[in-house]
């Protein structure tokens, strides 16, 4: 007689074995309707499989968290039954449920097309249709590999290979498709619906290793309902408008090339606007009292080790041997350096805290595959500093580092930010009672600062808890961007000391900050935020001077040699082409403001002035246009007060 608890505290008993669908329809027949799955005492469960003995249990509904990424599980069952109906010779590898949607490797010799995705994506609907019921199977785990190898399932047949022997494990059989699955899945294909959609193909190498086969990953997204579905193509239209590389061609900003993967060719436009970025941050540095170091980005390998950054982050690290016998490694990352420029000479509680800021040149391995323009690159700037402090100014800073990070996102036109706060990883160094002592203080900094945030477990750096700052753009994505670490191991493990209020030497506490992140990725962020259409004071090319006839070269020139005086970036369009053609020609390539003149602007000392995405212009006096533009470039789209 099993007694199930609900969340809501109330119970109810029952004779015999349940399962959750049944519980489901006990409460409600909307409930029942909505069900995919039931959590028994935390663990997700079939609604199907019977809960014995006494338990909490939650029934998980298809618009839930769990629920959508349970529907995009089983899409990706549908997926592979799909295909296996389609070209029987297909094996079948690995299938899961991912961010907005899922996938599924297959090994096959002809590469599928977008044809063959819409034959794909109709016979999916097809099984939907059929309403399959989904059963659970519990297998004896070489019996398993034999019956599929028997299929000519070689891949299948090694994943399964490689779980413990006398193991058991679950199969899940829909129809005539049957495959290896912890679970849980859907009661049938029916619960599935139709709101899913494949969207493209890709290599990927089997178990992610270059050095084994190359499958064909099938991509698709899943939601609850059509709606959802629609709102999300909607934003992949709108992310393929604003995509950052797209508009970086445009825009002449920067280019990458198979001689430096993973780096970033910067055109003098592109430079332009990274500078203005290092000088906005370089100027909120200074104000909230940072000074800048630079440190050097190859390092002997002995100073990793002693980091932790050997044993945690080593694989990820380029590295070199000199004629000598000694190993360097570029930089990954700026905090061993910044230690040691803190243990130079005798620190005094007095001096702390001490804030040190770097845009440091890093370096990271990222496999070719996930390389991504800006987003995902090798080699990158971070604006990064490090706050050494006493235990007791942790708080303190900590809320002004929030505070911060904050106010600078609103001026770049962030206003929707999430906090996440990650705790200890699997991999990290420190004793855990040092852990429970970081994580106490960040989590205290938190409540005093009176932010929202969220749990985000496991997740935290190898040497300390973390804050994740994570963005929502323009049309609805999130990008975590700026973090902040409570760090007390790794100046222990470098020697750094200061001496206390007691006259002894204490170990200081190290906070990890960066507000942007990597500055080339906060870029492409930006570019894809605005579609292009930046922030004057961001903008490469700040402003053109479009002549309508010669007669007004002189004058346009006049005014480039004003906007550049008044730091401004502004150049002169004087070729004989139609005033409409220049304005249309800078308008695609982004240029926010255009500055028409013609003989009777010559006459007034005016200008028309276009703003870009506008179709109206103003005739301004030259020196009020002037003074508006340089204003407006100033104040780098702070706000008045």
């Amino acid at each position: 007689m099993p007694t199930i608890t609900l969340p809501d505290g109330s119970s109810r008993q029952y004779d015999d074995a349940i399962s959750g669908a049944k519980i489901a329809e006990g409460i409600g027949a909307g409930l029942a309707r909505a069900a995919v799955a039931v959590r028994v005492n935390g663990e997700l469960w079939d609604l199907t499989r019977d809960i014995e003995s006494d338990a909490n249990i939650e029934i998980v509904v298809r618009d839930s968290d769990d629920g959508v990424e349970l529907l995009r599980h089983d899409a990706a069952h549908v997926l592979a039954e799909a295909v296996k109906e389609l070209w029987p010779e297909t094996q079948v590898t690995i299938g899961p449920a991912i961010e907005n949607g899922f996938y599924y490797d297959f090994a096959r010799e002809e590469p599928f097309t977008d044809a063959d995705l819409e034959t794909i994506e109709a016979r999916m609907k097809e099984i939907v249709e059929r309403d399959e019921t989904i059963v659970r199977e519990v297998w004896n785990r070489d019996e398993a590999v034999d019956f599929f190898r028997d299929m000519g399932e070689e891949y299948k047949a090694e994943i399964i290979a490689s779980i413990p022997p006398g193991e058991r494990i679950t199969l899940y059989r829909q129809g005539e498709f049957i495959d290896l699955c912890r679970g849980p899945h859907l009661p049938s294909t029916g619960k599935l619906g139709k709101a899913f959609k494949l969207t493209h193909v890709s290599g990927a190498y089997w178990r992610g290793d270059s050095n084994n086969e190359m499958l064909q990953r099938v991509y698709g997204t899943a939601w609850s309902n059509d709606k959802a579905l629609r709102k999300y193509l909607h934003m992949l239209e709108e992310a393929e408008k604003r995509d950052h590389r797209k508009l970086g061609r445009i825009m002449d900003l920067f280019h990458f090339q198979e001689e430096a993967p993973g780096a970033v060719f910067w055109h003098p436009n592109g430079w332009n606007m990274f500078l203005s970025l290092a000088a906005y941050t370089r100027e909120r540095n200074e104000q909230a009292g940072y000074q800048e170091v630079n440190t050097p980005e190859m390092v002997s390998r002995t100073l990793w080790e002693r980091s932790g950054h050997w044993d945690s982050f080593g694989e990820n690290m380029f590295t070199c041997e000199t004629v000598d016998g000694r190993t360097f490694a570029i930089k990954p990352m700026n905090c061993p350096g910044h230690v040691q420029v803190f243990n130079q000479g005798i620190k005094s509680y007095r001096d702390l805290p001490l804030r040190l800021a770097e845009f440091g040149k890093c370096h990271r391995y990222e496999p070719s595959g996930a390389l991504h323009g800006m987003m995902r690159v090798r080699a990158f700037t971070q604006d990064d500093a490090h706050i050494f402090c006493t235990p007791e100014q942790i708080t303190d800073e900590s809320i002004a580092v929030c505070q911060l990070i904050l106010d600078i996102y609103r001026d770049f036109g962030f206003d929707d930010v999430r906090i996440k706060f990650a705790d200890r990883p699997e991999v990290r160094v420190g004793e855990d009672a040092v852990w429970d002592q970081a994580e106490d203080a960040l989590l205290q900094a938190l409540e005093a600062s009176g932010l929202e945030f969220t749990h985000n477990p496991g997740e935290g750096a190898f040497y300390g808890p973390k804050l994740e700052f994570v963005l929502r753009d323009a049309i609805g994505r999130d990008w975590q961007c700026g973090t902040l670490q409570v760090d007390l191991n790794m100046p222990g493990r470098l020697g750094a000391t200061y001496i206390g209020e007691d006259g002894d030497k204490h170990v200081p506490v190290m906070l990890h900050r960066a507000m942007l992140g990597s500055l080339e990725r906060f870029m492409a962020i930006l570019i894809e935020h605005h579609a292009g259409n930046l922030p004057l004071w961001l903008a490469p090319q700040q402003v053109k001077v479009l002549t309508i006839t010669s007669d007004a070269d002189d004058y346009a020139e006049e005014i480039v040699a004003q906007l550049c005086a008044a730091g401004m970036r502004a150049t002169a369009d004087l070729r004989n082409e139609k005033i409409s053609y220049k304005v249309r020609e800078h308008s695609v390539a982004k240029v926010p403001v255009l500055l028409a003149v013609g003989q009777r602007e010559v006459d007034d000392r005016t200008v028309a002035m276009r703003r870009l995405g506008s179709k109206k212009q103003h005739v301004l006096p030259l020196d009020e246009a002037l003074a508006s533009l340089q204003a407006e470039v100033e104040s780098r789209g702070r706000s008045a007060d």
